[in-house]
């Protein structure tokens, strides 16, 4: 069953650098009403986010730039950047790189249990395996997010 985790996880991965490549980066910093963030917010979260939760389970030494934490964490938004961000093609190569990652990432690592549990909110994880997991549920509630800004940004009256 954990390398089918594994499998699903980098098949969400092309899906989600496939949605990115095909948008416009003209639309990547529209804020319509009444989102908080932008399409290029939402597709660094994801590479910021699983990049935190791949340190939380395997040997991992991130490759991001310092700026994407304070660019991307959890509770920021465009409005308050203080840094340029980083290109659409920037991040499809983080993307990118993460997605070949993945291939790396051993089924018998995702029962390990975790030095101590996370807890996130409601949400507690005990195995590398969960929080793997969550990850791309993480990422496919992001990536829902950036299709509802493409069409409300798309939308002509």
């Amino acid at each position: 069953m954990s390398q089918a985790i594994i499998n699903t996880a980098k098949s969400v991965r092309q899906l989600v650098i496939r949605q990115v490549q095909a948008i416009p980066e003209e639309l990547f910093d529209v804020q319509p009403q009444p989102f908080s963030n932008t399409i290029r917010w939402n597709v660094g979260h994801i590479v910021s986010c699983l990049d935190f939760f791949l340190s939380l389970g395997f040997p991992f030494d991130s490759n991001l730039p310092e700026t994407y934490n304070s660019l991307f964490k959890p509770g920021t938004r465009p409005s308050d950047w203080t840094d340029t961000p980083p290109t659409k093609e920037e991040l499809i190569q983080y993307l990118s790189a993460q997605l070949e990652s993945l291939s790396d990432v051993s089924p018998s690592t995702l029962d390990k249990s975790l030095k101590s549990p996370i807890e996130m909110g409601p949400l507690r994880f005990e195995t590398v395996g969960e929080v793997f997991n969550f990850a791309f549920i993480h990422e496919t509630m992001h990536s829902s997010t950036i299709s509802c800004l493409l069409k409300v940004s798309q939308y002509k009256e």
